[in-house]
Parts: structure tokens; sequence; C-alpha cells
């Protein structure tokens, strides 16, 4: 669930981050391009002309295996197209993932790239610094970031009347403005 005080507004100096349900998005365009050209090569390479060796009532599986290598291939260049985009947003080395990504067989590199990922890092409001997106205060200015409960300080839903964790009366707790704001 994207909390609302993570979400980010755009501005004209600052580009929006790209949220969870924005992650089609980062497919660049030459990636969707080189994805049709791969499925219809695919299909014209399975399906062109009838050679003299084709024999009668083999057009079912030529139609099925041009449409299934067509489709599974057009899908790893959009992985690649993702994972191109996804490294820069994340800071890791792009030239290293790319290599990995394409090299390792049958998709491999892009499994391992899924398992190592860094977080995605956000900003504190305040002062910038960067931080983990499940920091609930940021560690140089003490900025809350997300409601916490006031006894245990564990975090919670900004919805909750009292704390999952310990029961505490959550409406007893001094929320920011900011905060409170979105409880009503």
């Amino acid at each position: 669930m994207t909390m609302i005080w993570n979400q980010r507004t755009s501005d004209s100096s600052n580009k929006r981050e790209v949220g969870d349900g924005d992650s089609l998005k980062l497919i660049p365009l030459w990636s969707i391009v080189l994805a049709v050209v791969v499925f219809v090569a695919c299909q014209y390479f399975f399906n062109s002309g009838p050679p003299p060796h084709r024999r009668p009532g083999t057009l079912p599986m030529h139609l099925i295996f041009g449409y299934t290598t067509g489709a599974a291939l057009a899908s790893y260049v959009l992985l690649i197209g993702y994972v191109s985009r996804d490294v820069k947003r994340r800071n890791m080395s792009a030239a290293l993932w790319m290599l990995v990504v394409v090299i390792m067989p049958g998709g491999i590199g892009a499994v391992v790239y899924f398992l190592l990922r860094q977080p995605i890092l956000t900003r504190c409001p305040n002062c910038t610094t960067e931080l983990d997106s499940d920091f609930h205060f940021c560690p140089q200015c003490q900025f809350q970031l997300a409601p916490v409960c006031g006894q245990c300080f564990r975090g919670v839903q900004i919805t909750d009347v009292y704390c999952i964790q310990c029961g505490h009366d959550l409406a007893q707790d001094q929320t920011p403005a900011r905060l409170r704001a979105y409880s009503n």
C-alpha cells in the first residue's frame, strides 16, 4: 500500500519519482519498439511462405511456435529495457547489470538482478538526506516521515485508533499537523 506522505508531488524543478503503480512506465520506448520488431520477426520466420519441406497440416504448430517464441523473446527485450532504467533509479552500476542480464542465459541474469537490487532511496523533505523507504524518522534532523506509536515507536497506519503491537491509544499521541491532516 502506498502511503500518502511518501508520495511526491511534481513541480517544475523536480521530476516525480516513479512509485509502485508506475513501474511499467520505466520501460523505455526503444525497448518497446525492439520488442515489437522481434515479435514480428519471429512471426515472419516461422510463418513465411510455404517452404518445400513443410508438411500439410503443420500450420497450427508453426503458428504456436511463432507466437510463443516471439512472445518470449519480446518479453525478454522488455525486461532488458526495464532493468536499464531501474538500475539508474537505484544508483547501481548500469553497465555491470546490463551485462549480467544480457549475457546470462535463460533470464537467470534478470533473476539475479531482482534478488540483489538495492532499495529505492527517498529524501527527507526537511533536510534532503537520502533515506530508506521504511524509515519513520530522519536520522539527521528527527523529522517524522510516517506515523508511529507514541509508546513503542513502531509504525502504525494513519487510520489506526490503537497500536497493533502494544494496544496504546493513538489519539493521545502528539501527531504532527501534516500527518493529522490525512487522518480526517
